[in-house]
This record gives C-alpha cells, structure tokens and sequence, in this order.
C-alpha cells in the first residue's frame, strides 16, 4: 500500500492580482475615461482611508505634476466632449470615487454606524415607511368618512394614493438632481429638498388629521397634494445616496431601504393603537408630528462625511 503525504496548500502566489492593490490601475482607468491621460501610483491605505487625495487608493503622476508647476492649468484642463468640465483635481476625485470594491466588515460596520446612515435611515422612514402605513388604511378611511362609497370606490379613491408614484418618486430625485445641476452642484440643497419634502408632508398629515374632512372633494384634494411630497421624499432620497459612501453604496441603499420598511411597521403600529385602530385622523396628526420631529432631528447632518473624496 503506498502512503500518501497529507496534502498542502501551496502559499499564494506573489503574482496573484489583489483587486485592492490595483485599484490604482482602475483609477487612471476612470481618467482615461474621462479623457485625461496621466500615470497613478499606487499607495497604502484601505477604501476607508479616503479623506485627502493622496490618503487611500492612489496619487496621481503625469498631468497632476504639472498642477503643482503651473496651477492655473486646472482652469482650463480639457475634458471629453459630452462631459461637463471638470479640473484635474475633480477629475481625479471623480476617478477614485468610481473604483468600487468589496467593503470590509469593519468598513461595512463604520458606514452602518455612521450619522449620514442615520440620517437616510429616518428621512425615508418617514417618507417610504409613512406610505406603507398610509396604503394600509387609506381605504378604510375613506369608507369610515364616506360610507356611501362602498368597498369598491373606497379602494379605488385609495389606489390613487399608490398610482402617484408613477410620477411623484421619480419627480423627487428628478428635483433633487436638477437643484444640484443648476445651482452650483451643492449636496446641501439635495440634502434640504429631502427636508422640504419631509416637513410639507408632516404639516399636510396634520391637516388631514386635524380637519378629518367628510367632503370627498376636500379629502381626495389633500391626500393627492400630500402624496406629491410624501412619494417625492423617497426619490430625494435616492439621489443623495450614491454621493454619501460611493465605495460602499449598497451598504448604504440596503441599510436605507430597510429603514423605510421599519417606518412602516412602526407607523402601523401607530394607527393600530389609536382607539383601537379606528381613530385614523388622529393617527394622521401623530404620524404628521413624528415627520417633522424627526426631520428637524437630523437636519444639522452633513450630506456627506468631512474630507470625503468622490461621490461629488
């Protein structure tokens, strides 16, 4: 009988490619792409680590040099033609930015514990997760002020609820990336059209909730004017979020989304415990007062952390 030695594994190789140690390779991919040829140089540091240009993946060689020699020259760096123009310093921010790797646990940890997570985490409680509590009983509300409507049309006047978001999600990130565009491409006013939306909604559900209309014209009229606002706060969302963590955007549009679904469940919560869920104006004020409460809460946020590159 012939013995076998016990098996071992062979060290990696030396030559095997390390995605993270040629990030460098992909960033002055990312240049070329945007029409701007130069040399990247590698440099320790970890996805986290990207608070100055020169902490994290990469520095740039080449065409950078020639920024410290003559610094006027970022003015007037050419780009692709179907870009908008950027200088050499966003370019590069740019280019970084679009290096997507796998986050570490502990980098998955730091974004998960992290203010900005916070913040995204309440807004679109409030704005997706009052939407899900509102679909729930909407229908029921109608019928309870408008007892002539049936089942039917009761739901039918509550579909319109649902049916805005066709036009009103997208209409929200729509608005917040025009404000960007247009107004000196600042994350500030993305951040505060979230805060516009979250706050006219509050003071809408307070309105319906105080009124308790039973003329239809005038409940209909309120639901759909407070949906606008309500359904544009989720799209608001989104068009802040890939700017926040660029290498760690799923962790965040995860973490982001779930909290959405925690609102709602809380919500529901809030309309089951209002006169043992028949009371739904009152649930409407209550879930009105929390929008604005927890808007104002997270307000003072920055949209994205201090000395973050990319994601601009």
């Amino acid at each position: 009988m012939v013995r076998r030695s016990p098996a071992t594994t062979a060290p990696p190789s030396p030559l095997t490619p390390n995605p993270r140690n040629d990030r460098h390779l992909n960033v002055q991919n990312n240049l070329e792409s945007h029409g701007i040829s130069g040399t990247i140089v590698a440099v320790p540091g970890a996805i986290g680590d990207r608070s100055t240009p020169t902490d994290g993946a990469s520095t740039p060689t080449g065409n950078a040099s020639d920024l410290e020699k003559n610094p006027e020259k970022e003015k007037s760096l050419p780009v692709t033609s179907n870009e908008a123009s950027l200088t050499l310093t966003e370019a590069l921010e740019t280019a970084q930015g679009e290096v997507i790797l796998k986050p570490s646990f502990r980098e998955s940890m730091h974004v998960v514990c992290s203010l900005h997570a916070l913040f995204h985490v309440a807004t679109y409680a409030c704005s997706f997760g009052g939407e899900l509590a509102i679909n729930s009983i909407l229908g029921a509300y109608y019928l309870k002020n408008f007892p002539t409507l049936g089942q039917t049309n009761a739901s039918n006047y509550a579909a319109i609820f649902g049916f805005l978001n066709f036009v009103t999600r997208p209409l929200g990130g729509m608005v917040g990336d025009l404000v960007y565009n247009f107004f000196g491409r600042s994350l500030w006013l993305k951040k505060a059209w979230i805060h516009v939306c979250g706050l006219l909604t509050g003071a809408l559900l307070i309105l319906i909730g105080l009124l308790d209309p039973h003329h239809l014209g005038t409940m209909v009229g309120l639901v759909v004017l407070m949906a606008v606002f309500h359904e544009a706060g989720n799209g608001a969302n989104f068009a802040l979020v890939p700017h926040v963590y660029p290498y760690a955007n799923g962790v965040l549009s995860g973490l982001t989304g779930a909290g959405g679904n925690l609102g709602g469940v809380v919500f529901a919560i809030i309309f089951r415990f209002m006169d043992n869920g028949t009371n739904y104006a009152k649930g409407f004020w209550v879930i009105g007062v929390i929008h604005i409460v927890l808007n104002l809460a997270v307000c003072w946020i920055p949209p994205i952390p201090k000395g973050q590159i990319g994601g601009r």
